[in-house]
């Protein structure tokens, strides 16, 4: 009986450290990402690469993805034109959580994003975009072409 009023004693003076910790427990536990498929992942044809004006290390993209062509900063060092690449467009959410937004980069307007392995959630390779076969077709979903582990 003494232990349980101990215990009783405990909780009731430490209640909001210990919902405290159950908050931030629960808030920190990892999110399994559910990696079957790539919605708004589009296969794109690079049309043309140029130095970004304002940036060293980045360059703009034109991008073929079927129906429109997309303006993208981009700072893989892989990039030249002709590859066919994933394209996260517009409104997209990649398995690792981030939302693709319009945005300006150093100035310049980026309306998607080149896609590395990691940030499909397909590999661990981040050295450069994923550049997929010559086979791929404009417009199609990129996971046709892309092993989902």
């Amino acid at each position: 009986m003494r232990l349980l009023v101990l215990t009783y004693k405990i909780i009731r003076n430490n209640y909001f450290l210990i919902i405290a910790w159950f908050k931030n427990l629960f808030k920190s536990a990892p999110k399994e990402i559910k990696k079957a498929s790539l919605p708004g992942v589009l296969v794109g044809r690079v049309k043309e690469v140029v130095r970004h004006p304002n940036a060293d290390r980045l360059r703009l993209v034109k991008v073929d993805i079927g129906d429109k062509e997309l303006d993208i900063v981009c700072g893989a060092p892989n990039v030249s034109a002709g590859q066919k690449v994933p394209v996260a467009t517009m409104g997209c959410i990649l398995p690792n959580g981030m939302e693709i937004k319009e945005s300006v980069i150093r100035g310049e307007k980026s309306c998607g994003m080149i896609c590395a392995e990691d940030e499909l959630g397909v590999g661990s390779d981040h050295d450069g975009i994923m550049v997929l076969t010559s086979g791929a077709i404009i417009g199609d979903l990129a996971e046709k072409y892309i092993q989902i582990k």
